[in-house]
């Protein structure tokens, strides 16, 4: 019978050491201090010590800092001891959290050298609203279960299972699971190895689909 994710997580419930070592084993190698990746993060040194230690677990953009201060990818830097293959079974997958509590991101397979898109699941307890990110890049979700809220620039969009959105992530985009079911989303994205993350969309674009608006919403 196939794992459960959540039951997985568990046994998982953040990064871990071994994520911590391989942001210092990156640091050290680039020659860095953590007083100079911190100001290029705009993290404390106290944090980023956690993180390496494995007692904290950065939150997704801050994860991108980091990545991006460091000159490699995210997907580098969770890279999990696994035997590389192409195909990916249900119960043999990864799980991990960044930072938040109620989200669980399932990996769908190692990846390999030269990829340009990451895939994943991501499991999201009812009420989670997402961080507020605008980075480089692109983005699609296909929602398997539950209900969103997609805020995208100035747009809203409502989507139940089988809507799907595909955007460029230099718009600002964040997200709020509806309802009292968990939401379940199957994501496929890019993030170039110097992501910038800010509080506001450089580019303000309105893509087509039905808005909240259009459906009614508010």
């Amino acid at each position: 019978m196939p794992a459960d994710p959540a039951a997985t997580a568990s046994q998982q419930p953040g990064a871990g050491p071994e994520f911590g070592k391989a942001i210092r084993k990156r640091r050290k190698a680039l020659g860095k201090t953590l007083e100079v990746v911190a100001q290029e993060t705009q993290l404390t040194i106290g944090f980023l010590s956690q993180v390496e230690r494995g007692v904290s677990s950065p939150s997704l953009s801050s994860f991108m800092r980091i990545a991006s201060a460091l000159q490699t990818t995210m997907e580098d830097l969770l890279s999990m001891p696994e035997p590389f293959c192409e195909f990916s079974p249900r119960d043999g997958r990864s799980t991990y959290r960044l930072g938040d509590a109620g989200k669980l991101y399932e990996k769908l397979g190692p990846g390999f050298h030269g990829a340009l898109n990451y895939p994943s699941i991501i499991h999201r307890v009812p009420g989670h609203v997402s961080e507020r990110m605008c980075h480089e890049g692109e983005a699609f979700l296909y929602l398997l279960e539950g209900q969103l809220e997609y805020h995208l620039g100035d747009q809203v969009y409502l989507m139940g299972p089988g809507d799907s959105i595909h955007h460029d992530t230099r718009t600002l985009h964040f997200s709020k699971v509806l309802g009292d079911q968990e939401s379940v989303e199957l994501w496929v994205s890019s993030r170039p190895p110097r992501a910038t993350i800010s509080g506001r969309s450089a580019a303000q674009k309105k893509g087509p689909g039905r808005s909240a608006k259009q459906q009614g919403g508010s």
